[in-house]
């Protein structure tokens, strides 16, 4: 223990100082190293939050313990990684996040004895608008949505009502297909008494129109440029996919053009069947005709009497007749068909193969076309994709030409491999590494360089230490260490002569 205290006081006050306070900081970065690496990695829980929502979402993590992160002003929330799906699932259960719309719940918040008709009208209306928001987004191309009703006042006279109409602005994560946006459409209809499909106006974030509520004349209300636009760019990634898989991941380039039919044709057609026929009207007449003739001509009363005796000889004649007329019906079947336009009238198809790569022994990469027999095999599969008609006139044209670019990574393996690191991941490892980096350096220029100064022994001091000899025997000393370094075989030579004359003595 004296010697510990004994070399303590021969640093000096300055250098333990400097040695304690180099001593905190190391410690105190090491700390944070090892808190920083031992926290969960974060992923973005929800984003584009409302207040309310983020609220809510707080109030949850706090109760469960867990570690977040708020960014954007609180309208993105950070979880740890391995707790997303089932904090998703929880919070789904208890109708959070509600994006912002308003639901039925209204009503649970709000006194019905004390609001008058019009507040209790603007929140039924609130509260509609709110629970088709919250249908909407359980679409899976759709991240958030907004629904507006204009519902007219009732009317006293039928010819003075006006229908309702709807719009809806969607976010979305992709694209909708034709189909999904006239279930959306239906789907509004169906919730609003007197809403026609048609009458519902569809935008995106970007502003695009995708579908038209502004005519009730029952026509598709999709507009033609999105619609055909949504048919490309789906028949570019249906086939994508497909080549994708024989030649690999971005090694071919697809373009599609599909020509639609902008005309809406209603056709009415009749037939008749004149083997199959049905009695409509039948009408019978029955007619009797007597004539009678008198000899002398003379006409008398008794002549005329029922049962009268005459003495003239009279002559009569009968006839009857019967008529019978019989009215049939043909059947008859009258059909009626409308084409909405839209419809497809050509589809052409480009496709753009690379060749194969091969690096040689030299390690010279080289470059083999496709054969003529693969390049039909992937026009037969673009032509079963995207369901080739030759009586439309459909065209599909397959070149192999080389990429200007020659593709990356080993060239004799699989370009699709199934290990794949996300965003988060690459982020994740980039900090980790970034922080072992850091304390390498720390240990190698600030850690190391103490730890060597502290275990030198301390300066000898000028001063006497009571013996009166320290400065004195510093000085031989190394005045001899000196000429031994100059003149080594001299020192061995007189250090052997030394030991030969104390062995004799």
């Amino acid at each position: 223990m004296q010697g510990i205290l004994e070399q303590i006081r021969r640093f000096g006050a300055v250098r333990l100082a400097v040695m304690a306070l180099v001593s905190l900081g190391l410690m105190s970065f090491f700390g944070y190293i090892i808190v920083r690496a031992s926290q969960p990695s974060l992923s973005v829980l929800y984003s584009d939050l409302s207040p309310e929502d983020t609220t809510a979402i707080m109030r949850e993590l706090d109760a469960r313990g867990l570690t977040y992160e708020m960014r954007d002003d609180g309208r993105t929330i950070l979880a740890p990684r391995t707790e997303i799906a089932k904090l998703r699932l929880d919070l789904a259960t208890k109708g959070v996040p509600t994006g912002g719309a308003v639901g039925y719940e209204i009503f649970d918040r709000s006194d019905a004895f004390s609001s008058s008709g019009l507040v209790q009208t603007i929140n039924q209306l609130r509260a509609l608008e709110g629970e088709l928001a919250r249908s909407i987004r359980t679409i899976g191309a759709v991240q958030s949505a907004r629904v507006h009703l204009a519902i007219p006042e009732k009317r006293l006279f039928e010819r003075d009502r006006q229908p309702p109409r709807a719009s809806i602005a969607l976010k979305l994560r992709g694209d909708l297909s034709p189909a999904q946006i006239s279930a959306i459409r239906r789907l509004v209809a169906s919730a609003v008494e007197g809403l026609k499909p048609e009458l519902v106006s569809i935008v995106d974030e970007q502003g695009r129109l995708l579908a038209d509520g502004t005519s009730g004349d029952g026509t598709s209300g999709i507009a033609l440029e999105e619609k055909q636009a949504t048919l490309e760019r789906r028949l570019r990634t249906q086939i994508e996919d497909i080549i994708a898989s024989v030649v690999g991941q971005g090694r071919a380039r697809v373009q599609v053009s599909a020509e639609l039919d902008p005309a809406r044709v209603q056709t009415v057609s009749e037939s008749f069947d004149p083997e199959s026929k049905v009695v409509r009207s039948t009408q019978n007449r029955n007619e009797n005709q007597t004539t009678t003739d008198v000899k002398d001509g003379t006409v008398s009363v008794a002549n005329e009497l029922p049962g009268g005796q005459s003495n003239n000889t009279n002559q009569r004649d009968a006839s009857a007749k019967n008529e019978e007329v019989v009215n049939y019906e043909i059947s008859k079947t009258t059909k009626t068909e409308v084409s909405e336009g839209g419809k497809v009238k050509r589809i052409s198809v480009a496709v753009l193969v690379d060749g194969t790569y091969a690096k040689g022994a030299n390690g010279e990469v080289t470059y083999t076309p496709r054969p003529q027999a693969d390049l039909d095999r992937i026009a037969a599969l673009v032509k079963s994709g995207i369901g080739f008609n030759t009586q439309r006139g459909d065209q599909i044209e397959v070149v192999n030409l080389r990429f200007a670019a020659t593709p990356d990574g080993d060239l004799t393996t699989d370009s699709s491999s199934n290990f794949s690191l996300s965003r988060f991941d690459l982020q994740r490892f980039g900090e980790l590494g970034l922080l072992a980096l850091l304390s390498l350096v720390i240990a190698l220029f600030v850690a190391r360089p103490l730890i060597k100064t502290m275990a030198l022994p301390a300066p000898r001091s000028s001063v006497n230490d009571g013996e009166g000899q320290s400065s004195f025997e510093g000085a031989p000393i190394d005045h001899v260490t000196a000429l031994i370094g100059a003149q080594p075989q001299a020192a061995t030579m007189t250090v052997k002569q030394w030991l030969q004359e104390n062995n004799r003595t």
